[in-house]
């Protein structure tokens, strides 16, 4: 069989919404990679946020940052970061609003003053610390929060993008903010609240990222799938040939999929793979 190359976003589709990633899921990628395919993350993850327990399953690379970064085996192969200018825009911009927000770089996850709290009272409010739902919180989005600095100047020139919390202040008014300098979209955690989100580089997406890499290694669109649930997964989806949305995914990215798996829980990548021969 001809070597396939994938591409898997990593929240809601390659880990569950308490951030674990399922045995099934694991197995699927090390048995896809045994059978000589490519398989890459794309995801909007900066490399701080990829922890041991993602990395160590064995991937060739990565595309992070929702684009902005690229990784093949262990070489960067492209980063774009945001001027210092603008992060000293969002950050005022963020502090006089009281919005809840982190940096990211590769070098690590920079927060603001409450983000943490604000962050523990989000995710585990009312969750049973008996539960199995609180352990794997605790082992997935957890170790996140934990591993998010903060009392660091927060003015930087190592900023891949920036995410922000649930505040009183809606998306939208944001997304007009900062309408010539960002990429503004819905945050793909629903547990950090509905006017939550993410500010990019402009011109950065997945697809670009994915067209960039394939050039790099000289593979052909024709053998590449990918795997999201995202509305940034969009036009990855749209620009592989075999797009595959999760059982979990938005409504839009399941209307332009090429096909719709399980959810993440319920062995979607696993099963997938197996449908299209990769395992």
């Amino acid at each position: 069989m001809s070597k396939k190359v994938v591409f898997l976003d990593v929240d809601g589709t390659l880990v569950n919404d308490n951030g674990v990633v399922p045995e099934s899921a694991k197995i699927a990628v090390r048995k896809a990679k045994e059978n000589g395919h490519y398989i890459f993350l794309c995801t909007g993850r900066s490399k701080a946020e990829l922890y041991d327990d993602i990395m160590e399953i064995g991937f060739d690379g990565v595309i992070g940052a929702a684009g902005g970064y690229i990784e093949v085996n262990n070489e960067m192969i492209l980063h774009k970061k945001v001027s210092r200018e603008d992060v000293e825009h969002l950050v005022r911009y963020f502090d006089e609003n009281n919005i809840d927000f982190y940096l990211e770089s590769n070098g690590g996850l920079f927060a603001s003053k409450n983000c943490k709290k604000t962050l523990k009272r989000l995710v585990f409010e009312g969750v049973d610390k008996e539960s199995e739902q609180y352990k794997e919180l605790e082992k997935g989005i957890g170790q996140f929060i934990e591993a998010l600095i903060e009392g660091e100047n927060l003015i930087r020139d190592d900023i891949n993008k920036v995410s922000f919390l649930d505040s009183e202040t809606s998306i939208e008014v944001i997304k007009e903010e900062f309408k010539d300098k960002f990429n503004v979209i819905h945050c793909t955690v629903p547990m950090f609240g509905e006017n939550s989100g993410e500010l990019s580089v402009p011109g950065v997406h997945k697809a670009l990222a994915i067209e960039y890499l394939l050039e790099h290694l000289g593979l052909s669109k024709e053998v590449t799938f990918a795997y999201g649930d995202g509305i940034n997964d969009m036009e990855m989806l749209q620009y592989v040939n075999c797009g595959i949305a999760m059982g979990n995914a938005k409504e839009a990215l399941k209307e332009i999929a090429c096909d719709i798996t399980g959810t993440h829980d319920e062995d979607g990548i696993y099963n997938s793979f197996k449908k299209y021969g990769l395992i």
